[in-house]
């Protein structure tokens, strides 16, 4: 298993197509002269196609927030602060589209690692559809940083 492990939160493929459109059009823009309305048009789509997420670093104790933008990863490292424990939950995500006139929410379970410290202060690390992998990564940051698993998945909570 890599020593860096990176959570993006995953955007709506109608988001993340109309974000690449307008950077398409704003690129033409852009060179056919209308140099104005060719940059917001990119500025615009660059920002319907960042991702958010976390990064951590196993082996040198860091982590960051991070924004991707077409595959580029920014974010300052920060130390890793003495964490308490990882919870694995599973919960609902809702997603909606909005178009001009209609909206569209669908709902889907994901599973959660949250890294706890300070009581109940937590970032969320990794997000995943599989409970075998979400334990496999909850595994390994309990061998990284010598700290116990909440298994919340289940409605009676349970360390392991």
């Amino acid at each position: 298993m890599d020593n860096i492990i990176t959570y993006t939160k995953k955007a709506p493929v109608a988001k993340t197509v109309f974000g690449y459109a307008l950077v398409l059009l704003g690129l033409v823009l852009f060179v056919t002269g209308d140099i104005i309305m060719g940059v917001i048009m990119i500025v615009l789509g660059v920002g319907l196609t960042t991702k958010e997420g976390s990064e951590i670093n196993l082996t040198s104790k860091q982590y960051r927030t991070i924004r991707s933008v077409f595959g580029i990863t920014i974010g300052n490292w920060k130390s890793i602060p003495a964490f308490e424990y990882v919870s694995v939950f599973r919960t609902k995500e809702n997603q909606t589209v909005r178009v001009v006139t209609a909206e569209a929410t669908t709902s889907s379970e994901v599973i959660l690692l949250n890294l706890f410290y300070n009581r109940n202060k937590h970032i969320t690390f990794y997000k995943t559809n599989n409970k075998e992998d979400a334990f496999k990564v909850a595994e390994h940051f309990k061998l990284a940083l010598d700290i116990d698993i909440l298994d919340a998945t289940e409605s009676e909570k349970k360390w392991l």
